[in-house]
């Protein structure tokens, strides 16, 4: 069993930055497929970053890329979504997922991915 715990979300003003950390529990994060995703009230989970495993190929929803930057911390075990440029509309509650390595399929789709973590909230306000 995999159990993933965010950390890092707050409330910053637009134009500003935050970390987000995904920590894995109970399996070597190098074979998993990892990513996040964001949701907010009324909408689907939606795309944000995914890492594969193995060689660590990156993948990035539009909006994600330039501004936000997905790594693992292997010696921590743990996943980081580093995002910069903040805008209102990032506002969400973001999840980090983990994909077993008998999983195959886009990066991208949640269906990849069969575990979850709790969230962490990011509000970005004046």
């Amino acid at each position: 069993q995999i159990q993933l715990v965010e950390s890092g979300g707050d409330v910053v003003q637009p134009g500003g930055s935050l970390n987000l950390s995904c920590a894995v529990f109970g399996r070597t994060i190098a074979p998993l497929n990892m990513a996040w995703f964001r949701q907010v009230p009324g909408k689907e989970r939606e795309f944000v970053a995914a890492i594969a495993r193995g060689n660590g190929g990156v993948d990035y929803a539009d909006f994600a890329i330039v501004r936000f930057a997905i790594s693992r911390v292997f010696v921590k075990n743990t996943v980081v979504l580093r995002m910069h440029n903040l805008k209102l509309e990032d506002t969400a509650t973001y999840y980090c997922a983990a994909g077993l390595p008998g999983t195959t399929g886009n990066l991208a789709a949640r269906t990849t991915y069969e575990f979850w973590g709790q969230g962490t909230q990011v509000t970005v306000s004046t």
